[in-house]
This record gives structure tokens, sequence and C-alpha cells, in this order.
């Protein structure tokens, strides 16, 4: 279990920070599930409602889906809130969309990624004041895969804990809080990838991961920032089920699950992430988001 501080307490709260909703599933979803088993509670913070996002899987790629996606991805992120046993809040922006084209085309007006930080950051201050989490998680500097939405859900991330902390800042949105540590959620890093593509050639398997592994040779190594490993493979089955529950965005018979869970589990039973800062005694490398809280 993770460690108890007096001033919290017996509650110990995690908020993950998302810009999309699919986003708390496919990122850290099996450390989300046994957290929750554990007693901690658990916010996840949606930036936006996926309105401009593409259908993924071809069974759903249907005019009735289309014609009314932002009350489908909603449905979808109740069923996987109530799968993982979290709580879940809309932040309420507008889907930027991912731009494709040369010349790129411009991000539609009024949408997430083009909204002043501080602005945009206002939702997510009132979330951590009223939550009052320990640890909060969000992406790394590139958004972990450099989607707009992703990158200014980062930049909001930021900008808001600092403003949490901060009485003098919108006192109308609650008292100040200060969180203990800072994490960027680390998913499909090099070390991990490869791992999984050595452990299905070894078994006589196809690997989905080879043109993938190839591109990520090309660019700065994650793995190398990787600070905690939460050991979580006894959730991966949650995981999944949480994934299937967002049916527009994951095809069953897609990459997701080219692994065998017997293979994921023996090979790489941790999710990882990166300490960006923290304001509490720790050390590195860790084994728990909580450790020093």
């Amino acid at each position: 279990m993770p460690q108890r501080a007096d001033r919290y307490g017996d509650k110990l709260r995690l908020l993950h920070v998302h810009a999309h909703p699919d986003d708390e599933s496919s990122k850290g979803a099996a450390s989300t599930a046994q957290y929750v088993e554990q007693g901690v509670e658990v916010m996840v913070a949606t930036c936006t409602g996926g309105e401009r996002g593409s259908i993924l899987n071809p069974a759903m790629d249907r005019p009735d889906v289309i014609a009314r996606l932002t009350d489908v991805r909603r449905s979808e992120m109740d069923a996987a809130r109530d799968i993982l046993g979290i709580r879940q809040t809309w932040l309420g922006w507008l889907d930027s969309g991912l731009p494709e084209g040369d010349p790129m085309p411009p991000l539609p007006e009024g949408c997430f990624a083009l909204m002043p930080v501080e602005e945009a950051a206002l939702p997510l201050v009132k979330v951590i004041r009223e939550f009052r989490p320990q640890v909060v998680t969000t992406y790394d500097e590139n958004g972990g895969y450099p989607h707009p939405d992703h990158i200014m859900c980062h930049k909001v991330s930021m900008a808001a804990v600092e403003m949490a902390a901060d009485g003098s800042m919108h006192p109308e949105l609650g008292r100040p809080w200060q969180i203990d540590k800072l994490y960027y959620s680390i998913g499909f890093h090099l070390e991990r990838t490869q791992a999984l593509h050595d452990a299905m050639v070894a078994r006589g398997f196809d690997s989905p991961y080879a043109e993938r592994l190839e591109q990520m040779k090309k660019r700065p190594s994650m793995s190398e920032r990787i600070t905690t490993r939460v050991e979580c493979a006894d959730h991966f089955e949650t995981r999944d089920k949480a994934l299937l529950a967002h049916a527009t965005q994951i095809d069953p018979k897609g990459a997701w699950f080219a692994i065998p869970l017997d293979i994921q589990k023996e090979t790489w039973p941790t999710e990882d992430f990166e300490l960006v800062r923290a304001w509490v005694d720790t050390e590195t490398p860790e084994d728990d988001l909580f450790v020093g809280v």
C-alpha cells in the first residue's frame, strides 16, 4: 500500500490530466486500477470532449455514430470511468483535431490549443483546489506525441499546478492547494517497445512494432527519462476493458491488442513515469507515485 501522511488523513488522491476521452485508458490505466484497489481516490480531468476525433474502429464508422459523436464519446467515457473505478470531470474545452496536409491547415477557431494558457488552466485550477490531490500526472512537453491538444494539456497542467498553489491567484476558485509530486506519463517508449518486439519474435510471432521501432530510433529516447516504474500487470485486463469501452477509438483487432497479455505481463509488467517536480523528499528510482508523501 502507498504510504500515508497525517496532513491528508487516511485518503490519498491522484489526479490524471488528459486531453481527450480514451487517453485515460491508453495511458496509465493499469496503475490507475491498482491504486483504486488500494484505496486511493483517483480523478481524471479531461480537457476536451474529443469532438473532432477520427473514428478509428471500422465497425463504428457509421453515419449514426458520426452524427452524434460528442454524445457517443461521452457515453464511452462513462463506461471506462466505471470500469476503472475513478471519478472524472470535463474541463469543457473544444477538441482541436489533428491537422494533416502540406501546408498544414490552421487549427479551428475557438479550439483548446489556441486558447491563452492561463485562461484554459482555470477549470483545472478549480479541480486541483477542490480535489486536493497529492500527485498529478500529465504529458511531457511534446504531449507524448505532437497532437496540439496533448501539447496544450501539458502547458495547462504545468500552469494550473503553479496557479492552484498561489493564494493570490483567482481566490474565487477555492483555497490554494500545493500538490506534492508532478509526473509525466511515459507510454510506448523505445525500451518497452523493443522488449515487446523481441519477446514476440523470440516466440515465433509477428511483431506489430517493427516499423514503429525504426521511427522511434530516430527520435530522442524517452526511456532515459523514466524515474518511476509501477508494477501493475495484474490490472492489464482492466486496462484493456477500459480501452474497449472507447469503441470509436479502439479497434479490437488492432495493434493495441496484438501482443498477448501473458507476453506483456512477463516482458514489461510496469507502467512508467517521469518525476518532474517534487515538493516532498524522495529518491529515484521509485516504484510508487506516492513515495515520500
